[in-house]
């Protein structure tokens, strides 16, 4: 009767080792709505749905309006007076003959060139609203890819928790009826309990982190929270990935011709520049020309003048502004070169971490992972047979636990160093779709 059990849960084991495929599956079909997405199609949705995309595009919209507003001229200036009341005439608002009424019209001129420097500036800030769309863009594409390549690893590891667990759920069930029978001791049945208890707090910790996951990730392509994406990659376009493909200084150069947030640096810079020149020339006064009728109030009837008037640029000269705009180009000059020294650092950093992951990789010896599965069989038959001990059973598979999430971390850690080199260089330079 104690053989014929172990042989039977032997077999309960090794099947449920086998439907760890299946097992998986059940883990997604708990939520509400499971879709399986690949990345471009992820990233298209990313696209055209996400919301702080739309309101950067309407930024974009409401700087190139300023643009417009730039080009527009100062209005002309027309006025209009009369008496409220003429005593001698009695009468109110006396038009006429013997009424007076005067008016006036004044136009501003904007001089040293400021209305062209204006528009300058309208431009360029026009100009650094797309960059930041674009830098936008850059860093949640990077965020939605460590998501969905730490998604799909997760998952893959709850695949092997969820085997182990399963198995052990059945084994503590048949301990615990087997141990009245006292075919099992209950030293054997504590121990299976403890590491049943043991899986299922690691497991839970795992399901957090892919609840976490998802959630950032449906965030990003705005869908429904009741929505459970499982990730599909190109498992083909993975193994091609290859840190020698590109050297280091192609990888520095794409980045110092691509990199938004550099290009914005730049463009900060050359704001700045132009600023300066326009504070220069409002040290200008601008002019105004004027034209003036009074019927009845000066020396003559039906007087009409015409004049100019502007500041005279004792007082105020505008140094202050002149000397910050000064100071700005340095400071933004700074910030420029600090941008460039950051990536550099980036790209190398990442590059490293790369090239270290991809030496992981090759250095695991790839018939590994078949030879301990094979081996599983083994351990399975000599447990049944009773020629090792519980101890040594569950040691092997939490061996075989570790191994396995241990191959998934590296893989994840590998395809996110060379997500991190896109990001930095800001272009796919490495495609895995």
């Amino acid at each position: 009767m104690k053989s014929t059990f172990y042989r039977l849960f032997a077999l309960v084991i090794l099947i449920t080792s086998i439907s760890c495929h299946v097992k998986a599956k059940e883990i997604v079909d708990i939520k509400p709505d499971t879709i399986a997405l690949p990345l471009d199609s992820a990233e298209n949705m990313f696209v055209s749905k996400n919301y702080q995309l739309l309101a950067q595009r309407y930024n974009i919209s409401a700087q190139q309006a300023l643009v417009l507003q730039a080009k527009m001229f100062p209005n002309p200036t027309i006025s209009f007076s009369t008496p409220i009341y003429d005593q001698d005439a009695k009468r109110l608002f006396p038009f006429g003959q013997d009424g007076e009424i005067s008016a006036g019209l004044s136009q501003v001129i904007l001089l040293a060139n400021k209305h062209n420097k204006q528009i300058k500036i309208a431009q360029a800030n026009a100009q650094m609203s797309e960059f930041q769309f674009y830098d936008l863009l850059r860093t949640l594409k990077h965020a939605l890819r460590s998501d969905f390549v730490n998604i799909h690893f997760l998952l893959q590891s709850a695949e092997v928790y969820q085997t182990e667990i399963d198995a052990l759920r059945q084994m503590s069930d048949a301990f615990d009826r087997q141990e009245e029978k006292k075919y099992v001791s209950e030293k054997e049945a504590i121990r299976v309990k403890a590491q049943y208890y043991s899986l299922k707090s690691e497991y839970n910790d795992l399901v957090q982190q892919i609840n976490a996951s998802e959630s950032d990730l449906r965030t990003i392509l705005q869908v429904s929270p009741n929505l459970f994406i499982v990730p599909r990659v190109n498992e083909a376009a993975i193994q091609k990935l290859n840190t020698l493909e590109y050297p280091l200084s192609v990888l520095v150069d794409s980045a110092r011709s691509t990199r938004p947030d550099l290009k914005m640096a730049k463009l900060n810079t050359n704001i700045s520049t132009l600023n300066l020149q326009l504070q220069k020339s409002m040290a200008v006064p601008d002019l105004t020309l004027q034209f003036n009728y009074d019927q009845q109030g000066s020396y003559v009837h039906n007087l009409g003048t015409v004049g100019f008037s502007f500041d005279l640029p004792f007082l105020d000269r505008n140094q202050g502004n002149i000397k910050s705009a000064q100071a700005e180009i340095k400071e933004n000059e700074a910030n420029y070169q600090a941008v460039e020294a950051t990536i550099d650092e980036q790209i190398f950093s990442a590059l490293q971490c790369a090239m270290q992951d991809d030496k992981l990789m090759k250095d695991k010896d790839s018939s590994f992972d078949k030879d301990f599965k094979r081996l599983s069989v083994e351990v399975l038959k000599n447990y049944k047979d009773r020629n090792i001990g519980m101890l040594d059973f569950l040691d092997f598979y939490d061996s075989y636990k570790q191994n396995t999430l241990q191959t998934n971390t590296i893989q994840s850690n590998r395809l996110n160093a060379y997500e991190d080199i896109n990001y930095y260089t800001g272009s796919d330079m490495f495609n895995f779709k």
